[in-house]
């Protein structure tokens, strides 16, 4: 079988080892890729450059199975045309997709299903928005796809000045309105499941660290790392998720006619109050995939085609019962910018520990270098937390480029 996984970050090479990892062997491509995902996965033949294109490629390659990992390719309608092309696709048709790709579609969403969650106010100006501040700290969402940057919280109303000038005056991410949020505290945790036509399997729950800096300071980033374990939430806890968000959410989807085969995310706050989402996004997390997909063992690949078919398979895999950390190595001005071209040392050095690459490249001496904000995730287990995070730290060591960001607290804050 041959399969394809559409994107280019540290979450794509995670699901392309995966894959290919898979007791059935399959041929499995990439696009756009990079260059350390063309090491595992092959590249796929002729000219993309839209969705049309690319599903054309892709008929005329004869691939059987398409996976959507960025979540703009599914907003776009990869799923919708791909399946429309007869090749089966993990990822929602993009009406589907509007869960994670519209902050409000989803809250409306959740709000019509009973699923616990934050209260909210929709804002089509800076007028607005501000009208709609009740207190600090507040949160503030634009209602699109942002690349995991479009959320902040305020504390105090400079700060919401500065987002908003950001969102409709500088147009930072393109039109749209912003969610007025309320303020959620308490530890996170993030629960994916595998949902095709009402079916649905949950996967192990990871918690993944915005923050640039330790102690969940600094600004906000796509992710400095994350931790998964079966062991992370009780089991009770995990039974309760279930039965107030995971069921009703899928529930949901079959109750508005919402066509959905592919991973649905909740990201939820643990409040005293109980879980409470934040938000969902419609494939794996990053960093969470990360994380999550070294402890996933079986017949990934088989696992897929099934339930792009419409049929959740659990037989096909199984899940380790260890711990798993993934520790996000950026590079120099990251989030506000990144600086490109710095040698990246030390990958050979590695023995028990996985690397999945987000934002390299190779140079003209066939080197890895810098070539995006969030670079390196290195990955490694261990039978409980503190060995994994003894782990990963020892294995990082060897690993280094300068600038190089990475916090020293993943799978640490948040335990003690």
């Amino acid at each position: 079988m041959k399969i394809i996984v559409v994107g280019k970050g540290g979450r794509e090479h995670a699901l392309v080892t995966a894959l290919a990892e898979s007791k059935s062997a399959p041929e499995v491509y990439c696009y756009p890729g990079s260059d350390a995902i063309f090491d595992v996965a092959k590249r796929l033949p002729g000219e993309v450059d839209d969705v049309e294109s690319l599903v054309a490629a892709m008929v005329t390659e004869g691939i059987g199975l398409c996976v959507g990992g960025e979540e703009s390719w599914l907003a776009k309608g990869l799923a919708d045309q791909a399946r429309a092309a007869g090749i089966p696709t993990w990822g929602p048709v993009a009406e589907s997709a509007q869960l994670e790709s519209s902050k409000e579609f989803a809250k409306e969403f959740m709000i019509r299903h009973e699923i616990p969650t934050g209260g909210y106010a929709v804002a089509g100006n800076a007028v607005e928005a501000k009208a709609a501040v009740a207190g600090y700290p507040t949160v503030l969402k634009f209602d699109g796809l942002a690349a995991g940057k479009g959320v902040v919280i305020c504390n105090n109303e400079s700060e919401v000045d500065a987002f908003l000038e950001e969102v409709f005056e500088d147009r930072r991410f393109g039109d749209g309105r912003v969610l007025v949020e309320e303020f959620l505290e308490g530890p996170e945790v993030s629960v994916i499941a595998a949902v095709a036509d009402g079916e649905y399997q949950i996967f192990t729950p990871a918690r993944d660290y915005k923050r640039l800096a330790d102690g969940d300071q600094g600004l906000n980033t796509g992710g400095m790392g994350a931790v998964a374990s079966r062991a992370l939430v009780e089991p009770e806890v995990l039974a309760d998720i279930e039965e107030k968000v995971i069921r009703p959410s899928v529930e949901g989807l079959v109750k508005d006619g919402l066509d959905f085969r592919g991973f649905l995310y909740a990201g939820l706050m643990m409040t005293n109050s109980g879980a409470k989402v934040l938000e969902y996004n419609c494939r794996f997390g990053d960093p969470e995939a990360q994380a999550v997909l070294p402890l996933v063992g079986g017949d990934l690949a088989a696992y897929l085609k099934k339930a792009a078919e419409g049929s959740i398979e659990e037989s096909l895999i199984s899940f380790d019962q260890s711990w798993s950390i993934c520790l996000v190595m950026a590079s120099a001005g990251y989030p506000s910018s990144s600086r490109n071209g710095d040698v990246v040392r030390g990958l050979d050095d590695l023995k028990d520990a996985r690397v999945y690459h987000a934002g390299t490249k190779k140079n003209t001496d066939g080197d890895f270098v810098t070539n995006g904000g969030r670079v390196l995730a290195i990955v490694a287990r261990g039978s409980d937390r503190e060995s994994a995070r003894e782990a990963v730290y020892t294995e990082a060591g060897h690993v280094g480029f300068d600038g190089a960001q990475q916090r020293s607290d993943i799978g640490k804050m948040h335990f003690d």
